[in-house]
C-alpha cells in the first residue's frame, strides 16, 4: 500500500515538473504570452515558433490579467492559423516603435528585429521608407494618414447673423423668389384679364404691388387682403397658400434640426487653419513617423507645423498616445497623428472630432528581419484577409463606437427636394390663367353677339383696353371735351 501510494505521488510530481514550462511562458513578466493551443490541435509540436514584439496601445494590443488581446493578436491569430506556426509575442522593452539613433542604431520594435531579437513586429507600425532601409514589411494590414484631432467645444464656429438661412441652400431660395415673383405677376395678369376682377371702369385692386404684398401676406399666413373674386385669381391664390403651407413647413422643421443638432461647421478643418489660428496648441506624439513627415515636408504650410511644434516640443509634443488624447480633451490642444488612431478616439469620446483633411497615405505593416522568408507569405495571407472581408471585419470589432451619432447629417434642402410642390404651383398659375383667358372670351362673345361684331375683334380690344398705359386713357375723354 505505502509503495503504490510512493509511486502515485512520483508520477503527480513529474508530471508537475513537465508542465511548469508552458505555464511560465504564457505569464512571463506579465507581457508575453505564448498561444499555442490552436497550433498542438492542428498538428503538434513541430510547427515554427516564432517570437513576435508588440506594443501597448489601444485597441491594437492591450493588456487583460496576463494576457494579451486587441487587433494584432486577433490578426496574428488568424495568420498563424493560415500559415501553420506557433508565436510568443513579447513587449518592445523601451515602450517605443522605432527611430534611428545619432549613433546609426535603432530603438523599439524596429531595433529589435534588426538585432534578431524577434521574428516578427506586429504592431500600428508605419511604414516609412527610412525603417524599409533597416527592415522588411508586408503589405499593409490598415490604411491610415495624418489628420488633426479636436475638441468639438473648442473649435466650433459660432453662429452668423444669417445663420436663420441655412435650413434652405442657396439655390432653394433663388427658386423660392423666382416662385414669389412669378406667382405675383399671375396674380396681377389673372385679375387684369378676368372680367370679374376688372371691368374696365376703375382699377382692380389687385395692381402689381398689391399683388407682391398679397404674396408676402400669404407666406406670412396673414390670410387674403385683398379677397380675390373671380374663380381664376381664386385658384392661383388657393395654390400660391398651399405652396406657402408646405414651404413654411420645411422651413420651421429644417430650422428647428438646426437649432438642435448644432449644425455649425468646424472652424478647423485643414492644416492651414490650425497654423493661422492662435487659440489653440497643437503638436503630435515625440519621435515619431509623423513628427519626421513634417520636418522632411517641402510644403510651406506643413512646414510652418513643424516650425511651430518644433518651438514649443517640450510643451507640445506627447509621449504617448494616452497623454495626447487626455491633452485634447482637458485642454486647448489639437494632437496631430494617424487618422486611424484618431478615429477611435472619436469612437471612444463623443466630444472628439477629426478634421477632414487627410495627409501622408500610409500604411501600417508587418516587420521582419531583412531577407525573411516569412515577408512574403505573411503578405499573401494579408491580401486574401482582405479580399475574404476579414480585416474588415477586425476593424468593425475593435473600433466599435460608444456615441449615439445620427447617420442623417443635415444639409440644407435643395430645389430638388420639394420639386413636387414647385411643380404644382407652376400647373396651378398655369391653369388660373387659362381660366382667366376663358373669362375674357366669354364676356367677349357675350359682347360681339350684342353689338354683332367679331368675337376675335372684340376679344383683342378688351386685351388692349386692360393693359393701355393708364395715361392714355386719362388724357382720351379730355381730348372729347375740347371744341
Amino acid at each position: 500500500m505505502d509503495k503504490s501510494l510512493w509511486v502515485a505521488i512520483c508520477l503527480g510530481a513529474a508530471l508537475f515538473l513537465l508542465d511548469e514550462p508552458n505555464q511560465a511562458d504564457a505569464t512571463e513578466n506579465g507581457d508575453s504570452i505564448s498561444k499555442d493551443t490552436d497550433s498542438v490541435r492542428a498538428g503538434g509540436k513541430d510547427l515554427p515558433m516564432l517570437y513576435v514584439t508588440t506594443i501597448l496601445e489601444d485597441p491594437y494590443v492591450m493588456a487583460r490579467d496576463t494576457e494579451l488581446e486587441g487587433y494584432c493578436i486577433d490578426l496574428l491569430e488568424k495568420l498563424s492559423e493560415m500559415l501553420h506556426f506557433r508565436y510568443k509575442v513579447g513587449v518592445v522593452k523601451d515602450g517605443k516603435y522605432g527611430t534611428l539613433s545619432p549613433n546609426g542604431s535603432w530603438t523599439g520594435m524596429i531595433g529589435e528585429i534588426v538585432r534578431k531579437e524577434a521574428d516578427l513586429a506586429v504592431a500600428p507600425l508605419t511604414i516609412t521608407s527610412s525603417r524599409e532601409d533597416a527592415v522588411d514589411f508586408t503589405q499593409p494590414f490598415l490604411h491610415t494618414g495624418i489628420g488633426i484631432l479636436l475638441e468639438k467645444d473648442t473649435t466650433l464656429d459660432d453662429a452668423s447673423l444669417f445663420h436663420f438661412l441655412a435650413p434652405f441652400s442657396k439655390e432653394m431660395w433663388a427658386g423660392i423668389l423666382a416662385a414669389y415673383v412669378v406667382a405675383s405677376l399671375c396674380l396681377f395678369l389673372a385679375a387684369r384679364v378676368s372680367p370679374c376682377e376688372w371691368d374696365g371702369n376703375e382699377e382692380t385692386p389687385f395692381t402689381f404691388l398689391n399683388s407682391l404684398w398679397f404674396g408676402v401676406g400669404s407666406l406670412a399666413l396673414q390670410g387674403a387682403v385683398p379677397p380675390p373674386k373671380s374663380l381664376s385669381v381664386r385658384i392661383i391664390s388657393a395654390i400660391w397658400w398651399l405652396f406657402s403651407i408646405v414651404l413654411l413647413t420645411a422651413y420651421i422643421a429644417g430650422f428647428s434640426f438646426v437649432l438642435e443638432s448644432g449644425s455649425e461647421q468646424l472652424s478647423i478643418q485643414t492644416f492651414e487653419d490650425l497654423v493661422k489660428q492662435r487659440h489653440l496648441e497643437f503638436g503630435t506624439m515625440a519621435v515619431s513617423s509623423t513628427l519626421l513627415y513634417f520636418k522632411n515636408s517641402k510644403n510651406p504650410i506643413q512646414q510652418m507645423v513643424y516650425e511651430s511644434m518644433n518651438k514649443k516640443k517640450d510643451t507640445v509634443l506627447a509621449q504617448n498616445y494616452q497623454e495626447a488624447i487626455q491633452r485634447v480633451l482637458d485642454s486647448n490642444y489639437a494632437f496631430i497623428g494617424e487618422t486611424v488612431s484618431q478615429d477611435l478616439a472619436v469612437a471612444r469620446h463623443c466630444n472628439l472630432v477629426r478634421s477632414p483633411e487627410v495627409l501622408g497615405a500610409r500604411g501600417f505593416g508587418i516587420a521582419t528581419p531583412q531577407g525573411s522568408p516569412w515577408t512574403n507569405k505573411l503578405s499573401v495571407a494579408i491580401l486574401k484577409l482582405g479580399e475574404a472581408g476579414d480585416l474588415d471585419h477586425l476593424r468593425s470589432k475593435w473600433w466599435e463606437s460608444r456615441c449615439s451619432h445620427d447617420d442623417h447629417k443635415w444639409s440644407p434642402l435643395k430645389p430638388q427636394t420639394l420639386g413636387g410642390i414647385f411643380l404644382i404651383l407652376a400647373l396651378g398659375l398655369a391653369i388660373g390663367m387659362i381660366v382667366a383667358v376663358l373669362e375674357l372670351s366669354k364676356k367677349s362673345r357675350r359682347t360681339a353677339a350684342q353689338e354683332k361684331k367679331s368675337c376675335c375683334s372684340v376679344f383683342t380690344e378688351e386685351l388692349s383696353q386692360r393693359f393701355r398705359p393708364r395715361e392714355i386713357k386719362k388724357q382720351e375723354p379730355a381730348g372729347k371735351s375740347k371744341p
